[in-house]
Parts: structure tokens; sequence; C-alpha cells
């Protein structure tokens, strides 16, 4: 029984990166034997078993045969008999099938640390077709090593082209969508993760609502890179160089969604498109089953993010209202959440990545002040429901104008 060190934790420390986690695989092994030393099986699809100690996760050498559509569609067979180099077919990219020895030297039999060195994403074999989740890990890892340099190969888009065509990415479990792409929104370039799957033709397939926005046109006055899709990945861009929480960089995906739904014939005005964007942001939810914490600043960004553009612009009246119709007094952080997400679009622009977004600060100063106007004890005597409320609208609305006149 041979024990290796196998995929990202090797290829990360080729890359000089820190490891986050351990994986070993175990050659001319088995269940019982492992069981014996003392490792529990966690395996529900295929045997993977923790270390008694480390908690590091050890699988039995395997290999793999399609009998079905999608990620599911396949037999497993695990025997001693099954070599590290017939494991190692199965994975999906050269830099994750290499394996290193106890003794630190490296099996690299499909030319890993070259593509490393080339910085290319190169899929292994052909089965790599057979796996739709595939097409959406290498748009992951091109987010997540795109700052390497890392580049897709050809060869492999032209394969994730191929699978898109047969109707692999239709087959697609919406669960198994939303859990790669929330781990692509935490990566170091998220916008990567959307390009790779436009070129391979994948995002028309999973985001239609966000494919529909390439090639729709925006008033160059305000948006001088002209093309919306192109702005989205912008802003998206710009969410993670300002390390935005992936809430925020899901809602900035979600804010203009309503532009791709203007008649042709009103480009490049896109009017009342925040509130056509609205039931867009929540069909991609309902499908994909996104959270409802990632649903609810979606929404309310689509929804408000011109309002707060204007912020400076607005009477106090309005920045009241505004605010209320944010939830802002009982939801504070993703009121600032949303603030975010507007900062980003406002820089999500060619040229504009770092003009100044002082409404972020205003509406904040707002909330702020707003708040802490309360009713004293004394003002509440006598007052019952609806007055309270009545006497406390008027006393945030004079903080708000006190806070305009200080501005102004």
């Amino acid at each position: 029984m041979k024990v290796y060190l196998v995929g990202g934790a090797v290829r990360d420390r080729l890359l000089g990166r820190q490891a986050s986690e351990l994986d070993y695989v175990v050659v001319g092994g088995t269940a019982e034997a492992l069981t014996a030393q003392g490792f529990k099986p966690v395996g529900r699809d295929f045997p993977v078993f923790l270390h008694p100690e480390t908690k590091s996760e050890y699988a039995l050498a395997r290999r793999e045969r399609k009998t079905g559509p999608g990620y599911r569609g396949f037999v497993t067979e695990f025997a001693p008999d099954i070599t590290l180099a017939e494991d190692l077919l199965r994975r999906d990219l050269t830099i994750n099938a290499i394996a290193q020895r106890e003794d630190g030297t490296l099996v690299d039999p499909y030319g890993g640390q070259a593509d490393i060195q080339a910085r290319l994403l190169r899929h292994v074999s052909p089965a790599f077709s057979e796996d739709p989740v595939r097409i959406l890990r290498v748009a992951r890892f091109a987010a997540r090593f795109a700052p390497l340099g890392f580049s897709v190969h050809e060869s492999t888009l032209a394969l994730m082209r191929q699978m898109v065509e047969a109707g692999e990415a239709a087959a697609l479990v919406p669960e198994r969508v939303w859990q790669e792409t929330e781990r692509a929104l935490r990566e170091a370039q998220p916008q990567v993760f959307f390009e790779v799957l436009r070129e391979c033709g994948a995002l028309a397939v999973i985001f239609p609502e966000v494919d529909l926005l390439f090639g729709v046109p925006q008033n160059p006055q305000w948006h001088p890179e002209i093309d919306t899709g192109v702005h989205v990945m912008l802003c998206l861009e710009r969410a993670a160089q300002l390390a935005a929480p992936v809430t925020v960089r899901f809602a900035v995906l979600m804010h203009d969604l309503g532009k791709g739904t203007t008649p042709r014939a009103e480009w490049p005005r896109h009017l009342m498109h925040e509130s056509r964007g609205v039931p867009l942001v929540d069909a991609l939810c309902t499908r994909l089953k996104v959270p409802n914490e990632f649903r609810e600043l979606a929404r309310l960004t689509s929804k408000q993010h011109l309002n707060v553009h204007r912020a400076l612009e607005l009477k106090p009246t309005t920045v009241l209202k505004l605010l209320e119709e944010c939830d802002a007094f009982r939801r504070p952080a993703r009121f600032g959440e949303l603030l975010l997400a507007c900062q980003c679009d406002a820089q999500g622009r060619t040229g504009l990545e770092e003009s100044p977004y002082p409404q972020r600060e205003y509406l904040a100063k707002a909330l702020t002040v707003a708040a802490a106007a309360q009713l004293t004890d004394e003002e509440r005597a006598g007052l019952r429901g609806q007055a309270i409320a009545q006497a406390l609208h008027q006393r945030r609305l004079a903080a708000l104008t006190q806070l305009k006149a200080k501005h102004d």
C-alpha cells in the first residue's frame, strides 16, 4: 500500500502558494486495511477516509466509466491493482494531476509541471468531457489563477464548447452551479469566471440574463466602455479590488440585468432598467436556488442603484424615503453592502476606476444621524402607534435637513 499527496496541495506548493488542505490517494490498498489502521470512512459516493490524527482525506485509487448524462452518470471502480497513473488520468486538469511521494519526489505523467511553467489550464484526457461540472471548475480556476498569468488552453476551450453544444451544460444541477459560482465570486478575479463561460458558450445556457448584456450599448457620456456586459465585468473586477463580500459581488453581477431587456429602438438609453431588472434577479435566483441573503441584496441593488448614485441631489425627504425603503434602520449592515455595490457600479467604468464616490459616505452618514434622532420619553408620553411613528419621522427628517445644509 503506497500513499501519495495529490491534487491542489501539490499544485499550490509548486506555485509557492499555501495549501489549504491536504488530500492523499492510496494505491494498492483496501477499505478494510484503512479501517483496521483507524481511518474513519466518510465518502458517500466513493471510499474516502479521514486520518485518525490529522483528519486529512485519503481516497482509494479509482477509475471511472461514463454511463449516463451529467456529473452523476458514472460507475466508479476501486481495486488494489489500479495504478497511480490511472487514478490521475481521471482528474480534470494537468496541474491537478501531479502526485508527490512520501520522499518529496513528484509523479507527473501528464505534464502538469510544464503547464504550470507555461501558465496553462489544460485538460488531462478526453474523459474531461464526461463531467459538465468541469466547465465550471476550469472557469473558476481561471478566475483564481488569472493574477499569476494563467489562461485556458485553446484545446480545452474547444472541448468545453463541444460539451456545451452537446447539451452537457444544460444537464448541470442548480445546486452545483451555485456552489461553483459562489466559490468563483470569491476568487481574485471573479469576472474571469464569467468571461471563460462566455467564451465556451456556457454563459448563455447557465446565466442567459447575464449573457444578454454583452453587445447592449450604453450612453458613452456615462459609460466610456459602452458595452453593458463589459461594464458589469469591470464592476465585478472593482468589487474584488475593494475586497467586497461575496454577497456584494453577486449583487454587482445582477445590478444591470434590466438593460438586457431594453428594446433596441431605445438604445443607448435604458429607462426603468432598475425596476425591470428585479424580476430577472428573482428568476435567476429561483432557478439556481440562490440563498435569500444574496437574492435580497441583489434585488435591492437592482432597484435602488440609481437613487444611490443621485444621493447628493436628493431632498432630505427623498433620502429618508430611500432609507426606509431599503429597511436601513433595521438592517444597517445590508444597507452598507448596497452602498459598496453602488460604488463598484460607479467605478466599474473605463478610466473611472479610482474616481471619488462621495455618495457612499454621505448616505452612511445620513443613516447614522437619522438613526440617532430619537424621541425622548417625555416626547413619547401621550402618543400612540401612528403618532409616535409620525413624530419619529419628523425628527429624522429634521436631522437629515440639517445634514444636507452642512453638506451643501
